[in-house]
């Protein structure tokens, strides 16, 4: 057995391009990946094959490289850049007598660090102890009690089936943890609903300036900084609107290629914030050459979540970075908002991203002309109380003319509390996503 070191670690980076050439930038991501969890990087090891070695994933003398590289360069870890299993990572730190891990445990040490909340340090936990699950066997081997002979002899249980029981007595009670913690998510979901306020959702990759675009609408003071997986536990504020009342502006964790399954599943109420919003800002990275696979591998994650069906704005930020690029918005053969380009450091087109979105929630909304009979009065209040009537009148027969305008989902609601609201309507000014007809009067 050898030391397992708990700080500052030096680290050979190793990728294998199987059957196809990685991208540079793909690299400098690995690398970033690396340094972001605190390693000292050492050197770097690369090579091709046409599919992995079953034992060591690497051949036998791409792994004597390694081995010569950990000597020289006094390593004590191997990061792949590729999952491994739990028996080529067993053979790996035997062949090379230091620790070894793949990309998933390296991105999971990442959020460990990151984990600020009581909700976000019980989501990595959960995450590495599944990751744990599978990879025991590699630590206990030298403890096993059922081989039999004298001093061998146990009372029926490995160390490793112990281990194994203890794991999964944990792994329930973090879960037991967790959906408290995601019941109370969803109160605080339901009753933002019930007073109407939407939910917008800032998703993206890595890195992408999500964090800082958040502190710039909102004046909040989320952690942001230049570095992967700088956010981590979801942060919602309050966002006015020029004109349209108010949203919840909700800062979300970054996503990344080859994302680890284990944190999908164990950030998923984190992940509900998304999924259950009504807009979702999809910030991009403008000055990144890589953009286009972030942008796919983003949609990817979103799919795996059901939060890919939900209305999408592309947000291309640091404009700053990316030569003269002015602060613009771009709309589709329909009119709608398809991208807003801005810089969330500089302010440049923060101004153009409020109107946006005041936009789309206006054109949720809608418009209509009502004649209220004397016998109304209910209906009328309630109007009133959503703070929906535009103008009102009193008619000839003692009833009231009114002019209302209502968001969409508040509207769809009163009509189905409201049986005599549908029969009341005179006209149909603007209806949602200002769809032009022979009441329109706009």
């Amino acid at each position: 057995m050898f030391e397992r070191p708990k700080v500052g670690e030096r680290a050979i980076l190793v990728h294998i391009d199987i059957d196809t050439r990685t991208d540079p930038d793909e690299m400098q991501e690995f690398n970033e990946l690396a340094r972001s969890a605190g390693a000292t990087i050492a050197g770097s090891v690369n090579g091709s094959r046409r599919s992995p070695d079953p034992r060591l994933f690497v051949g036998r003398g791409k792994a004597s490289e390694i081995c010569d590289l950990i000597a020289a360069e006094q390593a004590e870890l191997v990061i792949f850049n590729h999952p491994l299993s739990p028996s080529q990572e067993r053979n790996l730190e035997r062949e090379f007598n230091c620790r070894v891990i793949d990309r998933t445990g390296l991105i999971l040490d990442i959020f460990a660090q990151r984990a600020r909340s009581f909700e976000g340090k019980l989501q990595v936990e959960l995450a590495q102890l599944r990751h744990l699950s599978t990879r025991l066997v590699r630590g206990w081997t030298h403890l096993e009690r059922q081989k039999g002979g004298i001093g061998l002899r146990g009372p029926g249980e490995t160390q490793l089936e112990t281990d194994r029981r203890l794991l999964n007595h944990r792994i329930a009670q973090i879960r037991r943890r967790l959906s408290k913690v995601a019941s109370q998510r969803n109160q605080g979901r339901k009753a933002r609903s019930k007073a109407e306020i939407p939910t917008v959702s800032l998703v993206g990759y890595t890195n992408a300036g999500k964090s800082t675009l958040f502190n710039a609408l909102t004046d909040a003071q989320v952690y942001a900084k230049d570095q992967l997986f700088a956010t981590l536990d979801p942060t919602l504020r309050r966002l006015e609107l020029p004109g349209e009342g108010a949203c919840i502006l909700a800062d979300t964790v970054g996503f990344i290629s080859h994302l680890p399954h284990e944190l999908v599943a164990a950030f998923k109420s984190t992940l509900q914030e998304t999924s259950e919003a009504s807009l979702l800002l999809h910030v991009i990275d403008a000055a990144s050459p890589q953009r286009a696979v972030c942008v796919a591998e983003v949609n990817d994650v979103l799919k795996q979540i059901g939060a890919d069906r939900i209305p999408q704005i592309e947000i291309y930020n640091k404009i700053d970075l990316d030569g003269d690029q002015p602060s613009r918005v771009e709309r589709d053969e329909s009119g709608v908002v398809t991208r807003v380009w801005l810089s969330a450091l500089t302010g440049d087109g923060l101004d153009l991203l409020k109107e946006v979105l005041a936009e789309f929630y206006h054109q949720e909304h809608v418009h209509k002309l009502l004649q209220l009979k004397p016998a109304d009065g209910r209906l009328r209040a309630r109007l009133f109380e959503l703070g929906g009537v535009v103008s009102e009148a009193v008619s000839e027969n003692g009833g009231w003319e009114m002019e209302i305008e209502l968001p969409k989902v508040a509207y769809d609601r009163l009509l189905q509390q409201e049986s005599t609201l549908e029969s009341r309507q005179a006209a149909s000014i603007r209806t949602s996503r200002r769809v032009a007809d022979q009441h329109d009067i706009s």
